[in-house]
Parts: structure tokens; C-alpha cells; sequence
């Protein structure tokens, strides 16, 4: 079966009879498989809602109520200026994915597959790895973390707490780890068409749940729930310039927060019917969303600074300290949802596509998702005893300005470069003629536009004389790495040759 439409077809080479311009005629079988090749355009079912709710998923997790609470609370900031800040990152967020997903919504191809055109048929299986990588640590942290949801539920229906301790888990948390890790996996074998269904039903959830909780938490703060929201909207004061600093760094984390899936957006602009249907989507997914999801998180810190002394900005000290068992399972089946729906938007659908491109001959979509949630499976067991005191911080930020420049070349070579055109046939070629052969697949240009950008942008995170700059590595190190591209691209042989 495939993650593409519950169908797996053993028979690679398509007969030419077919006239659909986004079959692959003759395709190369180390660099082509059903859940690669391009989705035609009458089996794509995603619309507007379906591309909201992927940005509702990875907007409703722990991290990302922790990471809006914490902005308003800590930035020092007019509240203003910082629910300003969230919403022009949205823009740009929304921007960026709008260029990375128009070309997989005209061709159907995921991201692994569009990277062939710049760095090579070949080359392309360097960054997808390193994005593998990425996606499949933060899968087995966000997999233990939603467990914890399941042992605060399982605990809060049972009274029973577990006993043992295996590698800092009792039973009941292993019990826990182990229902996610399953529940998760059998998910993405069901297919895409399961999937989207839990995101439809997930996003909205979520809100129903959220909004109910401000309204509970507004109910019990009374009227000083609306002086608390005055003092964040006041923030703490500051010259220009510390306050133009602080802004830029607000909309810096809000959009290296949506990094990771930006680089991946293809993967899932492929199964919409139309671009205009992608870009309302994201619209409504990304600003909207992003500004809504955020004016709830401050509501609920504010109730907790004048329920409990201090703004909690962490969702799970919010229901440790609320003595109401009904609001510990709501709030524990919330926190599952939303952090199994970040996990399989950003950690485990862009680590399917990027193993399979590795040996589409052997390995598919399916088989992808199995080697990521088995590896996964063993990450999130370890993150107690070993992984969380390893300070692992500066590796994960490490690999993702690694990544950072991939983004720039994809988008320039795409638009500035093969001016919205490309050879569906070469992406799957392995022919020496083919337009994305290059150098025995290997594009030597874009590897060094990636390497010099690289450079750059992993400095970032390890020179501290570059610190400031940090927050916007991903930014400039796509920028960089896109300029780079087309200033050595520019006029070669092989972009000649592909827009004949």
C-alpha cells in the first residue's frame, strides 16, 4: 500500500499510451516508486481545510503554547508589538511555503524529488538525509512527550501510578510510550487518506478545547484576569533600539519555529487540487491561525499569574496545579492529539519521503515510516537516562542551519533559474543526458553554493561572537545559499539546455 493513495503498483515503467503530462514514461528504478512519482492531478482530495489543519497541527503543540506564552510574558514587549511580531512571522512563513509548494502542487512530486533539479538526481539524497535525521530525533522526544499525556490520563481515570523504573519510566509510563509509538505508526499505515482525516478532526479540536479552558480559567481569575492582561500588554519598558532588537527576535524565533516543515512543505502541497486552494490555506493556517492560537495561550497564562501567583507558560505544571480530574483528562487527551499531530506533520511523513528517495527501489513510503518510528522508538525511550542531560541542543540547530540553505536553492533555482519549468521525465532519469545529471548526478555548483552557505549559517550557532544572529540563521543561510546558486548557475550549459 502506498502512503500516496492506499495503492501500490509493482510495475514501474508506465505505459506511454497514458497522455497524463506528469507521467514518468521510462523511470530509472534506483530514483523512482509509487509514493515518489508525480501525484496526478485527479487523485488529489486536499483542499483549503485540509493545508489549514496541517499548520493547526504543528502550531497546537507543548512547545508551541510554551513558545507564544513565553514571547508575551518574557520579551519585555508592549503585547502589541509582540502579537505584531507573531503574525508578520506568519506572513512570512506563509510566503516562503507558498514559493516551496507551488511547483510539488503543478508537478505532484514531494520535496526529496524537487531538490533533483538544483542539486542533482544524486545530490539530492544529502540534505534529505540530513532532514531525515532532524525529523526522526524530534520524533522520538515529541513520541515520549505525548506519552506522558496518555500516563497523566491513565493515572487520572485509575488512581494507579506504576511501579518499577526502567530507564527513568514506570509501567504506567511505558504502558504509555508504547500505546503512542503504536497508535502513531499504525496512523501513517493506513495512508494518507487516515491521516488527513485525524488532522480534520484534530485542528479543530484542539480549539474547542482551548477555548473552553480560557473560558474556565477567565471564569475562576474574575476581573483580575483583565489587569493581568494589562500589565503583559504593557510590557516592561526599554529604549528603541533594545525594543526594535526585541521585535526582530520575536518574528526571528517565530519563524525558525516553522523551519523544519517549511523546507518539507512540499510533501504535503502535493495532494492539493489547485494552488490558489493551497494559498488560503495557508493564509487562514498561518497568520490567522498563528494569531488566535496565540491570543488563547496568553488568556489562560494571564488566568494562571492571577490564579496561582505566577504565569505557568508549561500546559502540564497549568493542569498539575488545577485540582479537577475532568480538566486533567480533557487537558491530557489535548496534548496528546496536538503533539501526535505535530509529529506526524513535521517528524515522520518528511523522514518517510526522504529514506524512500534514498533506495526508492527498495524502500518505500511505508517502509521509510517503519525504519523512522523503530529508530524513534529507541530515541524517546533514551531521552530520560541519556539523551535530555546531553545538552544535545547545538547538534539539532547544528544540522537544521545545515539544512537552512537547501531552502534558497530549491526557490531560485525553480523560479530565477528554469523559470517555473521542469523536465518531469530527467527527474527520474539516470541517463549521463539527462537535465539533472550534472556530474554523475551530482550537481557540483549547488554543492558549493550549499557548502559556503552552511559555513556560514552553522557559525552562527557555534561562534559566540555571532550569537546574535542565531535566531535568523535559517533565514540568512537561505538567502545565502539561494543567491550563491544562481550567482554560479548563472548562464551554464545545463540551465541552457533545460529551458530548450
Amino acid at each position: 500500500m502506498s502512503l500516496r493513495d492506499g495503492s501500490h503498483s509493482t510495475d514501474h515503467a508506465i505505459s506511454a499510451a497514458d497522455h497524463d503530462p506528469l507521467t514518468v514514461t521510462d523511470p530509472d528504478p534506483t530514483l523512482y516508486n509509487d509514493d515518489l512519482a508525480p501525484l496526478p492531478h485527479k487523485k488529489r482530495k486536499w483542499g483549503m481545510f485540509s493545508i489549514f489543519n496541517v499548520w493547526s497541527s504543528d502550531i497546537h503543540s507543548l512547545f508551541g503554547y510554551t513558545l507564544a506564552a513565553t514571547l508575551f510574558t518574557t520579551s519585555g514587549l508592549n503585547g502589541w508589538w509582540v502579537f505584531a511580531g507573531i503574525i508578520l512571522a506568519g506572513f512570512i512563513v506563509m510566503l516562503l511555503v507558498n514559493l516551496m509548494g507551488k511547483p510539488s502542487v503543478k508537478y505532484g512530486i514531494p520535496y526529496p524529488v524537487m531538490a533533483r533539479a538544483g542539486m542533482g538526481v544524486r545530490g539530492a539524497q544529502f540534505p534529505a538525509l540530513v532532514r531525515a535525521t532532524v525529523a526522526i530525533f524530534w520524533y522520538g522526544v515529541q513520541t515520549y512527550f505525548a506519552s506522558t499525556a496518555i500516563a497523566l490520563l491513565i493515572t487520572a481515570t485509575t488512581g494507579y501510578t506504576g511501579s518499577g523504573n526502567f530507564l527513568g519510566m514506570s509501567s504506567v509510563g511505558w504502558i504509555s510510550y508504547v500505546i503512542v509509538a503504536v497508535f502513531q505508526l499504525g496512523l501513517f499505515l493506513r495512508g494518507i487518506d487516515w491521516i488527513t482525516r485525524y488532522l480534520n478532526w484534530a485542528g479543530p479540536l484542539v480549539y474547542i478545547v482551548m477555548i473552553a479552558l480560557a473560558v474556565i480559567i477567565w471564569k475562576e481569575a474574575g476581573s483580575g484576569l483583565l489587569t493581568e492582561l494589562g500589565n503583559i500588554f504593557a510590557g516592561s519598558g526599554g529604549d528603541d533600539s533594545t525594543s526594535v532588537s526585541a521585535f526582530v527576535s520575536v518574528v526571528g524565533t517565530m519563524v525558525a519555529y516553522f523551519a523544519a516543515v517549511i523546507i518539507n512543505y512540499g510533501d504535503f502541497s502535493r495532494f492539493v487540487k489547485t494552488e490558489r486552494q493551497m494559498a488560503w490555506g495557508n493564509f487562514f493556517g498561518l497568520p490567522v491561525s498563528l494569531a488566535l492560537f496565540s491570543y488563547l495561550a496568553l488568556v489562560i497564562t494571564a488566568g494562571t499569574g492571577v490564579l496561582f501567583g505566577k504565569p505557568l507558560t508549561n500546559p502540564s505544571d497549568i493542569v498539575d496545579r488545577v485540582d479537577n480530574t475532568w480538566l486533567t483528562i480533557i487537558a491530557a487527551l489535548t496534548f496528546f492529539t496536538a503533539t501526535v499531530g505535530i509529529n506526524l506533520v513535521a517528524n515522520f511523513i518528511p523522514p518517510a519521503y526522504d529514506l524512500t528517495n534514498t533506495s526508492p527501489d527498495i524502500i518505500s513510503a511505508r517502509g521509510g515510516g517503519v525504519i523512522t518510528a523503530l529508530v524513534a522508538f529507541v530515541v524517546g525511550a533514551l531521552w530520560i537516562p541519556v539523551i535530555s542531560h546531553l545538552g544535545l541542543a547545538k547538534f539539532v540547530d547544528t544540522l537544521g542551519a545545515l539544512l537552512a540553505p537547501l531552502y534558497g536553492i530549491v526557490v531560485i533555482d525553480y523560479y530565477l533559474i528554469r523559470k517555473q519549468r521542469l523536465n518531469v521525465q530527467d527527474l527520474f532519469t539516470a541517463e549521463p543526458d539527462g537535465t539533472y545529471y550534472y556530474n554523475r548526478g551530482w550537481n557540483l555548483r549547488a554543492l558549493a553554493a550549499f557548502g559556503l552557505a552552511a559555513i556560514f549559517s552553522v557559525s552562527t550557532v557555534w561562534d559566540p561572537t555571532m550569537s546574535d544572529l542565531t535566531g535568523f540563521a535559517w533565514i540568512i543561510g537561505a538567502a545565502l545559499g539561494g543567491a550563491l546558486h544562481y550567482l554560479f548557475m548563472r548562464g551554464s550549459a545545463w540551465v541552457r539546455a533545460s529551458l530548450r
